[in-house]
């Protein structure tokens, strides 16, 4: 659980009844997606920068100066292991606003819940590849879904990234591009630069409408995507193609699969419609004559 530095002095409570020190108790503006004025807003509104088991408040602070340079404003915090803390905000160097308004979660899961599309970052190679995407590349699909509803950029620990459990719940990883002979980038200098290149993906007019390939009323959030892999999971286990306890990674391979396939919600509907069609037939074929 977070805990505060020793040096903070306790305060106020947090919205989950968690203390904050007094420096952080001020009136704020709650996150309102239909205030947007421009295209701009509308889209920095709707991106999430979410932090997974951060050790290091001056890290947090630090992410929090590199989103406010780029105009993004939305800091949610996955378990970090002091927050809030003096450190934080000496690092924010004038982002205190960021930190003020993050957000904290006990998991990644209802963190990014809403998204309708969420990128993990990690150096680290995988067992299973996963669908893999640049900076640039995320940085463009960031702002043209970005248009249409919520989406996420998580980052992990500092020192072993995300596991492949978290993972689980991304659709695409981000790789940034480094010197093979020294790959260590610092959290927030990753974070930067995945800031940066959103701020050069967005269009050049403020009044310039992004174009999605996606109906905002089609487009499924993460939420929905994890009902339909638990659907297909038990469902798999009904018909005797899976067996939950020895699983060879199929799960994940099968997440894998339709993270690429990125299925709208008619999509989503029809394959939902198939599960339960073969949960039906498998009953009927248990079930004794007469």
């Amino acid at each position: 659980m977070p805990v505060l530095c020793a040096n903070s002095d306790r305060g106020g409570k947090s919205r989950r009844g968690r203390r904050f020190p007094k420096i952080f108790i001020f009136p704020i503006h709650r996150m309102d997606r239909h205030r947007s004025e421009n295209v701009f807003d509308h889209i920095l509104d709707n991106i999430l920068i979410v932090l997974v088991g951060t050790t290091h408040p001056g890290n947090i602070g630090a992410v929090a100066r590199a989103m406010k340079t780029m105009g993004l404003r939305h800091l949610c915090l996955v378990n970090p292991k002091r927050f809030p803390c003096v450190e934080a905000t000496a690092r924010a160097a004038g982002a205190d606003d960021v930190l003020y308004t993050a957000r904290v979660f006990d998991a990644l899961p209802p963190a990014v819940a809403d998204c309708h599309w969420v990128v993990g970052t990690s150096a680290r190679l995988r067992g299973i590849p996963w669908p893999e995407v640049t900076p640039r590349e995320c940085a463009r699909r960031v702002v043209t879904m970005g248009s249409d509803g919520p989406v996420a950029l998580v980052f992990g620990r500092e020192h072993s990234g995300l596991t492949n459990e978290e993972l689980d719940h991304c659709h695409a990883l981000m790789r940034i591009p480094t010197n093979s002979e020294y790959r260590s980038l610092n959290l927030a200098s990753a974070a930067q630069i995945a800031a940066y290149e959103i701020r050069m993906a967005l269009p050049e007019e403020q009044t310039t409408p992004v174009l999605s390939d996606a109906n905002d009323s089609d487009t499924i959030s993460a939420l929905e995507r994890e009902g339909l892999y638990r659907h297909l999971e038990i469902s798999l286990q009904e018909i005797g193609y899976y067996d939950p306890d020895r699983p060879r990674k199929l799960m994940r391979r099968l997440r894998r699969f339709f993270n690429r396939a990125d299925p709208n919600r008619s999509e989503l509907n029809i394959f939902r419609g198939i599960l339960s069609a073969a949960q039906k037939a498998a009953r009927q074929a248990r079930t004794p004559p007469g």
